[in-house]
């Protein structure tokens, strides 16, 4: 005999009076201060600052007058737009073609293709800026003594500290967005198209050319914004290969107002172009992206048959495996061969090989030490913030708990828009002066990064929640139970595989984020990447190396982890 019992109700929250509050006002008053204290506050005080005196605090355009006059600050605008175009350009030209041989051809070893693509996408560019400072720099680069060794050459060919080295470098490591849009927009066409062309007598090629090329260039335009995008954002590999060059751009002139004397309101008016700029590009990108939906028209295409390469299957390969030979299999090996050696300038020869450097940074080296510590805490409690505040925003919006939820969706999805270095100069105007003074302490880099990243959280939870139907929440309820209760009995155990997703989505950055960092960080607070930019900047570069193995083996364990509990990957 079934026995009917009746839910447990959990008490509602009652406001000071005693009257009992909404479930739906209480998520919304926590939302609104989490976003204003992490989104609106610093971007607030961002434009504040910038029409600000340094002396008197008085209103003024001078600082907008002095960034936009001046032939000094002039030149890195043009530098980044030389960049940014470069970068764009080259990551499309290798991962457009990229992307087509492994989604559309039989071209040998995809998987491994496929691999080292999300190993590219995942390993920051001021690391393999890095590991080709060790490879190419003019005099003591691996390559350049090598090809003096051979040809008794007074000097070797390469010179990563150029533009055209950072162009390199960077270009590298943005051909994983292209490869990422062009080959899901070539699976989701319907495959009846190209066999429709196929029936008529046309080739692989002359198919690729006419049907599966101009299809997928919304999504190649896409990429080249993307990679546009972030080269102009970019800091890192600018700071290491450019700053020694003496030709900066945009982000490497911010970090110079942030050194003594520090221009602080001039660098808040310098920063808002790149604001704009940026958030217009990515309305851009998304109308171009959102133009793909014609892949869906129609029923499930029949079995894609690869495009035979014949006798260039291997030339193809070969090809293939020059991007990915760029971006991770010479870096990471230069990196552990540094790591290894006693000297990296005697490069790795016996008797220079040493395991020294490991444990150096792990037990004899109280500040890598730290670093280290600091970097998977920061991260960890970064994570955990931005998935507590997605997950209550998401379920707000998703569920109509409040009205206005489009507008807490709209403010949750703003630090997209924010470039991270302009990001950290908000939060050092909001938070460095009276009365919420975090500069100083760890917890303005864990609310930084949490607010960098808050709109992958935020995507992924709405993404899951609007799989998940709201009958079962509605049936808890007309037997009795409130809303949170049926939120957290049934909603959120169904969401719990897509929160882990979003909560390491959010850690991985924030274990490696430098353009945050460098500007929020004190010697108190540093991380292993600000470490690693202080060792570079000194010149040690096996400490540099060591880090960077740290780093890129802890996050290339925890990307695994992720596949292989969710069946996922970060490009997927």
């Amino acid at each position: 005999m079934a026995v009917y019992s009746e839910p447990r109700k959990v008490p509602s929250v009652k406001s000071a009076r005693g009257i009992p509050l909404d479930a739906g006002a209480v998520v919304f008053i926590v939302a609104l201060v989490a976003l204003a204290f992490m989104v609106v506050l610093p971007l607030g005080w961002l434009l504040f600052t910038s029409v600000q005196t340094g002396d008197t605090g008085r209103f003024t355009l001078g600082n907008y007058v002095e960034a936009f006059t001046k032939s000094i600050y002039l030149a890195p605008i043009v530098n980044s737009l030389i960049l940014a175009s470069g970068v764009a350009t080259i990551a499309v030209l290798i991962g457009a073609p990229l992307a087509w041989l492994v989604a559309r051809t039989d071209v040998p070893a995809r998987g491994l293709l496929r691999t080292l693509v999300v190993a590219a996408f995942v390993t920051p560019s001021f690391l393999g800026a890095q590991a080709w400072i060790l490879l190419a720099a003019p005099n003591s680069g691996w390559f350049n003594k090598a090809f003096v060794a051979l040809t008794h050459a007074e000097h070797g060919p390469l010179n990563i500290y150029s533009l055209a080295g950072a162009i390199f470098v960077m270009a590298m490591y943005n051909v994983p967005y292209t490869f990422t849009f062009v080959s899901g927009a070539l699976a989701a066409m319907p495959a009846e198209l190209e066999d429709a062309a196929a029936i008529l007598g046309a080739n692989g090629w002359r198919r690729t050319f006419s049907i599966a090329l101009p299809l997928a260039m919304p999504a190649i335009v896409a990429g080249f914004i993307m990679s546009f995008l972030e080269a102009l954002a970019e800091f890192g590999t600018p700071a290491f290969l450019l700053i020694p060059a003496r030709a900066q751009v945009i982000t490497t002139q911010l970090y110079l107002f942030f050194q003594f004397p520090s221009r602080v309101e001039l660098a808040a008016a310098y920063a808002m172009p790149l604001l704009f700029v940026t958030a217009g590009l990515l309305y851009v990108q998304r109308r171009m992206i959102g133009r793909r939906r014609y892949t869906m028209i129609g029923a499930k295409g029949t079995r894609r048959h690869p495009i035979s390469l014949g006798r260039w299957r291997w030339p193809a390969f070969a090809l293939a495996l020059g991007a990915p030979l760029c971006s991770v299999i010479l870096p990471y090996l230069a990196l552990l061969l540094a790591s290894l050696s006693r000297q990296w300038g005697i490069g790795p020869v016996p008797g220079n090989l040493t395991a020294y450097w490991y444990h150096w940074a792990f037990f004899d080296n109280p500040q890598t030490q730290a670093a280290i510590a600091h970097s998977f805490e920061y991260g960890f409690a970064a994570a955990t913030i931005a998935l507590l505040v997605a997950t209550a925003i998401g379920v707000a919006v998703t569920r109509k708990l409040v009205p206005g939820g489009s507008w807490l969706a709209f403010i949750c999805m703003a630090p997209f828009v924010v470039p991270g270095i302009v990001l950290a100069i908000g939060f050092f105007s909001a938070y460095s002066r009276p009365p919420l003074v975090l500069y100083g302490t760890a917890w303005i880099l864990i609310i930084a990064y949490a607010t960098r990243f808050l709109p992958i959280a935020f995507s992924n939870i709405t993404t899951a929640l609007g799989t998940l139907s709201a009958d079962l929440e509605n049936a808890a309820r007309t037997l009795g139970a409130s809303r949170l209760h049926s939120l957290f009995t049934i909603t959120m155990p169904l969401l719990r595989p897509a929160m882990l997703s979003a909560w390491l989505l959010v850690f991985i950055p924030a274990l490696r984020e430098l353009s945050c960092a460098i500007f929020l960080f004190t010697p108190r607070t540093a991380v292993m990447a600000t470490v690693i930019f202080d060792f570079s900047d000194a010149g040690n570069f096996e400490a540099v190396a060591t880090l960077g193995i740290i780093i890129m083996v802890a996050t290339l364990a925890i990307v695994s982890a992720m596949y292989r509990f969710l069946g996922r990957s970060p490009v997927e």
